[in-house]
């Protein structure tokens, strides 16, 4: 067990990483398309529209096919999110937001590392994700 200093010491450190991050380009850029996102009455709207479509789609899929407007919600939700995904605010702050991801999972991946090569980081990343696998001498994955 680590000692009182020690902890302070890497909680200390750990503020210091926290604040380097979100002084990061990566993450300031995320807070910019963030904003424009969130001040587009355009992109709102796409959004908006997109969750009441989707809520009738929720709706539909507890009858599936058998449901008297199934053919036309399922039309609308593709039409819809079409819409949304195509908004350059909305695809700005998707490449926006993967890129802060992909920095999160590589420190995460790092500070496992550091660790000891058995630790498994969850990343939610396929490509972070293998690289952190045991290496199959506990034969309880597939790597």
């Amino acid at each position: 067990m680590l000692a009182t200093t020690e902890r302070i010491q890497l909680l200390e450190h750990a503020d210091i990483l926290a604040e380097m991050v979100l002084q990061s380009d990566v993450a300031e850029q995320y807070r910019i398309c963030l904003y424009k996102l969130k001040n587009s009455e355009t992109s709102q709207g796409k959004i908006n529209h997109f969750v009441k479509i989707k809520d009738l789609y929720e709706e539909v899929q507890r009858f599936g096919k058998y449901h008297p407007d199934y053919k036309r919600v399922m039309k609308e939700v593709r039409e819809s999110k079409r819409e949304m995904d195509m908004d350059p605010f909305v695809a700005e702050f998707r490449v926006a937001e993967n890129d802060l991801q992909s920095l999160l999972d590589e420190i995460s991946t790092l500070l496992g590392g550091a660790v000891s090569k058995q630790v498994k980081v969850p990343t939610g990343n396929p490509f972070f994700d293998t690289g952190s696998s045991c290496g199959g001498s506990c034969g309880g994955c597939s790597a």
